[in-house]
């Protein structure tokens, strides 16, 4: 008896064993050149090796292809790693129709964000952090595309950011009791409540904790841009995250707000439009990473006096449009690292790559930007041995275009060719 379970347990794992490489995916990809790491170089003809969602090889010169697989040839294209984006709004679009709260169904945030994350995906972002959604939408959409059912990138997913009652994040805007009912129930006053709060993110299924560490410059909330939360209410925040493992990330303009954030142990620090050298050099010092979405900085001033935004919102933009054009280049003189985000959704989605040249403008040279949306961004999301590079194991997350984006790195701004997860979007 006991040889007869052997035999067929034996059986079952060949069967099994069989059934695996019968059935496996495999693509061969012929590349004029590879990237493999924006700190490398770009090689010459080559052939990536992926099967069943994975890089398995990369080898020099066009190989031939096995009995089964697909084929991609592209001996014109340079081949590198999916980009990244860590602050984007894919629920979202462009416009100051703030009353739209009153009156669309957070439901509708799904089908928004199902269009925007096929554009964000052929842009060539593989890979986002969604920086803030109405409940639940982008967990729907995170697994949507995780199981195939959308196409997009993958998603790192905040759901509802924590705020102060009546900041940004928040609703403001309408009559109290239309402000009480809109309200996302994130909300905290003091530190044991902001602590319950991230807990309820983290239960509802948050990657990652979104707080609104200041004002900020799209909600009617008109009250300066300098820090909402107490030093202890955000000290508690970033604490209970990370009990939880979770990462805390912080929306924060105003220079003494972006210091408190960064003293309490946040990681990044988005926007950060007002930094100035102290809060600059405390963010070097306790390992802060600036996501400083220029891109939105752009968008935004982009529909001033067209009658888009409220005049409470119009004051806003004008007071740091010009301040966010020198805004990496204060943060990189102290040495504050900088990882790639652009608040997509405050404009037109699949415009992300317009950032890279934005950073160039504040003088990082074309590998540092490519670095910064791919193994910094990677590091941020602490997924740097599944992504942000191309070698045998990592997620076969891939992208083509013309042109040596070690060189000139706006060349993404026009991506040819798109794999997540290894399977091409079609």
């Amino acid at each position: 008896m006991r040889s007869t379970r052997l035999i067929a347990a034996a059986l079952a794992a060949s069967t099994a064993l069989f059934a695996g490489t019968a059935f496996a995916q495999t693509t061969i990809i012929h590349a004029g050149s590879v990237v493999t790491d924006a700190a490398g170089t770009a090689s010459g003809p080559a052939t990536i090796t992926v099967t069943d969602g994975k890089i398995v090889s990369i080898d020099d010169g066009f190989l031939p292809t096995p009995e089964g697989a697909t084929m991609v040839h592209m001996p014109d294209k340079t081949v590198l790693p999916g980009l990244i984006d860590l602050h984007v709004h894919l629920t979202g679009d462009p416009g100051g129709d703030f009353w739209k709260e009153a009156i669309e169904a957070e439901e509708w945030g799904v089908v928004v964000g199902a269009k925007n994350a096929e554009t964000t995906l052929r842009a060539g972002f593989t890979t986002v952090r969604e920086a803030g959604s109405a409940q639940h939408t982008s967990f729907a959409l995170r697994r949507g595309t995780a199981e195939g059912m959308i196409l997009g990138p993958r998603i790192v997913a905040a759901g509802p950011a924590l705020a102060i009652v009546g900041g940004h994040g928040d609703v403001s805007g309408f009559k109290p009791e239309v402000n009480e009912v809109l309200t996302s129930g994130y909300t905290c006053t003091g530190a044991v409540e902001c602590a319950e709060k991230v807990r309820r993110a983290g239960q509802n299924g948050a990657d990652v904790i979104k707080i609104t560490a200041t004002g900020g410059v799209l909600s009617q909330q008109g009250a300066g841009l300098e820090a909402h939360f107490t030093a202890d209410e955000m000290k508690s925040i970033a604490d209970t995250a990370r009990s939880l493992g979770l990462k805390v990330m912080a929306h924060a303009h105003g220079a003494r707000g972006i210091e408190a954030a960064s003293k309490a142990g946040i990681y990044t620090i988005e926007h950060g439009t007002f930094i100035d050298q102290q809060a600059a050099r405390t963010m070097k010092a306790n390992g802060t990473i600036l996501v400083p979405t220029l891109m939105a900085f752009k968008g935004i001033s982009e529909g001033l006096g067209k009658g888009v935004y409220t005049p409470v919102v119009e004051e806003k933009i004008r007071s740091t449009v010009d301040v966010a054009l020198s805004l990496v280049t204060r943060a990189r003189k102290e040495g504050v690292e900088i990882a790639f985000g652009t608040d997509a959704g405050v404009f037109t989605h699949g415009r992300n790559a317009e950032e890279f040249g934005l950073l160039k403008d504040q003088g990082m040279s074309d590998r540092e930007a490519l670095a910064s949306a791919t193994t910094v961004a990677a590091k941020v999301l602490g997924m740097e041995g599944q992504i942000g590079r191309l070698a045998p194991g990592y997620s076969a997350d891939i992208i083509a275009v013309a042109g040596n984006p070690l060189t000139d790195v706006t060349v993404l701004e026009n991506v040819d060719w798109v794999m997540v997860r290894g399977k091409i979007a079609d």
